[in-house]
């Protein structure tokens, strides 16, 4: 891959990355068409285009020399038109989940000694105390970005790596989320492909898309980024709502939707129909484990396959997945796997001494995604894991989050799965607890189904036929909504507090 020109510290020249480039000529196609749909109404490619313009302008005039653009991300036009403009100035979107906790956020904010925040008026005064900030407000598409406050961008350190596109937000699913620096070529890789693949569409697509995934999360950035770069207008919706979801499903008819598992329960269980449903081909489902039981039933329902998917920040996108062949020809026998791994991307599972153990074998999962090019390092996960003779691979949970309970090992994710598949349980989320006689015992936070009821004595006796006896809950408390990350994935700290506690403390923010 050719490496793209480098002018200041940590910028890259925009005018010759293909990833910029091809933003800049999606937005030139048709200014006049509809680009984004939010909230009944559309927002053109052009005003799109103005205002990325203007926020590209005002990072070169306040980034200095180490443009790293914090913006407080939710899922609005003019976020996603502030986000492409901070890639056309060749900066770094620094990602800020507004939505975390108001003191949570304010101390990352402060930590993170930007030299230029952005964000709405209200997010911008309930989070922003440092003035020794560049702060531009927005608003919308249609009115100009207000540098609030201007500040000298000398004293701020450059702490980007050159090229860097994205520091971005992990789910943060066990502990507080964390950045990855993703870099433009990685971005371009991932949602262009190879440059020999680079061709820039001529007319804008005919059809629409759903974009629900939030855009502080990296779902959201590769499906926003996916759509622009194929000249393809969506709809924006502020996070998975069923009945928004399912009026965009209707009116726009696409053939492809992708929906975390959390989603694909919620639709699973509804009272939507295969006439609802009727234009999609395909679902597409990553971010967090789903069930075997749960794909087979969506399909069975609506006669609509679902294709899981292997992912990580840390990746810069997949690394495995089930393609449309690989589920007709290979589904029956290989159900629960996350498919096979992606053009380029290679796996392996390796045991403590770091050695491949082959085919069929439990161990630590290891990868070398396509995205970070040749010759790159094997990256190291948590996940257990095995791929079997055909290269299908299976995550059997993270070892970080195993339960040695007197001896035995628990895997939440064998409890989960074995819980959810209980006809009244919508959700669930399994920890350990320390126990003064077996070391740690594991227990259930559980979230059941509008109008089902069921009590713990009912989710033993179901377990008592499906796990060993260790790997039953101690206890199980019912609530009303499991926390959950802005992907999906249930908060397992704020489950850890709500046990140690009593209560979710989440800063009075929803989660």
């Amino acid at each position: 891959m050719t490496e793209p020109l480098m002018t200041e510290p940590g910028l890259i020249d925009a005018r010759t990355h293909r990833l910029a480039r091809r933003i800049s000529d999606v937005l030139a196609i048709d200014p006049g068409a509809g680009a984004i749909e939010f909230d009944g109404r559309w927002t053109s490619w052009g005003q799109i285009a103005g205002f990325a313009t203007q926020i590209k302008e005002l990072v070169g005039e306040h980034g200095g020399d180490a443009p790293q653009v914090g913006i407080l991300l939710r899922n609005t036009p003019v976020q996603v038109a502030t986000f492409l403009g901070v890639l056309l100035s060749g900066g770094c979107v620094v990602a800020i989940n507004p939505s975390r906790g108001d003191s949570r956020t304010r101390e990352d904010i402060r930590n993170l000694t930007l030299p230029i925040v952005i964000g709405t008026a209200d997010d911008l005064s309930n989070l922003v105390e440092e003035q020794s900030t560049t702060v531009v407000t927005i608003a919308d598409v249609a009115t100009a970005p207000v540098v609030t406050t201007a500040a000298a961008s000398s004293g701020v350190p450059d702490q980007s790596p050159p090229g860097v596109a994205i520091r971005m937000l992990t789910s943060g699913t066990t502990g507080p989320p964390k950045r990855i620096d993703l870099t433009y070529d990685m971005l371009a890789h991932s949602v262009l492909g190879t440059e020999s693949d680079d061709r820039t569409p001529q007319t804008l697509s005919s059809g629409v898309a759903i974009v629900n995934a939030p855009l502080v999360h990296i779902g959201g950035v590769f499906r926003t980024l996916q759509c622009i770069v194929a000249a393809r207008p969506y709809v924006l919706l502020p996070r998975f709502d069923l009945d928004s979801w399912a009026d965009a499903v209707r009116l726009y008819r696409p053939r492809a939707v992708s929906l975390v598992p959390t989603a694909v329960r919620m639709v699973l269980h509804s009272e939507l129909s295969r006439d609802d449903l009727a234009s999609i081909r395909v679902v597409t489902s990553g971010t967090a484990p789903l069930s075997a039981e749960d794909a087979d039933a969506f399909t069975a329902k609506f006669g609509i396959p679902v294709l899981t998917s292997y992912a990580a920040t840390e990746f810069g996108g997949g690394v495995a997945g089930w393609t449309l062949d690989d589920h007709r020809l290979y589904w029956t026998a290989k159900r629960g796997s996350v498919g096979r791994a992606n053009p380029g991307a290679q796996m392996r599972v390796v045991d403590d001494s770091g050695e491949d153990v082959g085919p069929d074998r439990v161990g630590l999962l290891e990868v070398r995604p396509a995205q970070l090019g040749p010759g790159a390092d094997w990256v190291a996960t948590t996940d257990l894991a095995r791929i079997d003779a055909d290269g299908f691979l299976w995550i059997l949970g993270r070892a970080d989050q195993a339960i040695i309970r007197g001896g035995f090992k628990v895997i939440p994710e064998d409890v989960r799965a074995a819980l959810e598949s209980h006809p009244s349980v919508e959700g669930c989320a399994i920890i350990g607890l320390p126990d003064q006689r077996l070391g740690a015992a594991p227990v259930a936070m559980v979230e059941l189904r509008t109008g089902s009821t069921a009590t713990p004595d009912d989710l033993v006796e179901y377990l008592s036929d499906r796990l060993a006896r260790y790997e039953i809950p101690t206890r199980f408390d019912i609530v009303d909504a499991i926390p959950r990350t802005p992907s999906g994935k249930a908060d397992l700290g704020e489950v850890h507090r709500y046990f140690e506690t009593g209560h979710f403390d989440n800063g009075g923010d929803d989660v």
